[in-house]
């Protein structure tokens, strides 16, 4: 797999585990397997959410609002989440059972106050890049492999990013787990498919 394909773990962060601030149910159970995939490549990057403490995705920052409601943000459709992945916190850290030491980059997004930010490739602008097309790009990958939480929000949209960027796109959906809200994991699934990922 060098020089050709890398695998991209998304967002397995202590807030998204089982006892967090916005836990995906039974995150932890992708830790092992995340492990054993990322021994097979040379190149891996690691994502991480990572959000000033008053993010416009917070419902805190919305007063009347809750948590897993929907409003309008400049920039589309944003859901309202529970504060979490807050730089420098616990919560943000990556999860202390990821044994991955030869991962070459650690790319942190969604650090900008009022843009959120699922996409390892693009902000939910839909304008600024991260500039992870080109680090992968630099390296000549042309396919990556993706795994992390969560399915239908964080990997669904790096997975679909990343075909828009020509790269070839695989989700190893046992290496994932999903939100689930109101269906999202069915849409964000046929999206992915209708891009070109495939789901394995």
């Amino acid at each position: 797999m060098a020089g050709t394909e890398a695998l991209l773990v998304i967002d397995v962060q202590n807030d998204f585990l089982p006892g967090g601030a916005l836990a995906v149910p039974a995150g932890d159970a992708i830790v092992p397997l995340v492990n054993r995939l990322a021994a097979g490549f040379t190149e891996v990057v690691l994502t991480q959410d990572w959000h000033p403490a008053d993010h416009f995705s917070f419902a805190s920052r919305h007063p009347g609002h809750a948590p897993f409601e929907t409003i309008a943000a400049p920039y589309g459709p944003q859901t309202l989440w529970p504060d979490h992945c807050v730089m420098g916190t616990a919560g943000a850290a990556l999860a202390a059972g990821l044994d991955i030491p030869h991962a070459g980059l650690i790319l942190r997004k969604g650090r900008r106050r009022d843009v959120d930010s699922y996409s390892a490739f693009l902000e939910a602008d839909r304008e600024s890049r991260t500039g992870l097309d080109g680090w992968l790009a630099a390296r000549g990958i042309g396919a990556v492999v993706l795994c992390g939480l969560a399915t239908d929000y964080c990997v669904a949209a790096s997975a679909i990013d990343a075909r828009r960027c020509g790269l070839a796109v695989t989700v190893i959906e046992e290496a994932c787990r999903a939100i689930d809200l109101d269906g999202s994991l069915a849409r964000a699934r046929g999206a992915m498919r209708a891009a070109g990922v495939e789901l394995r």
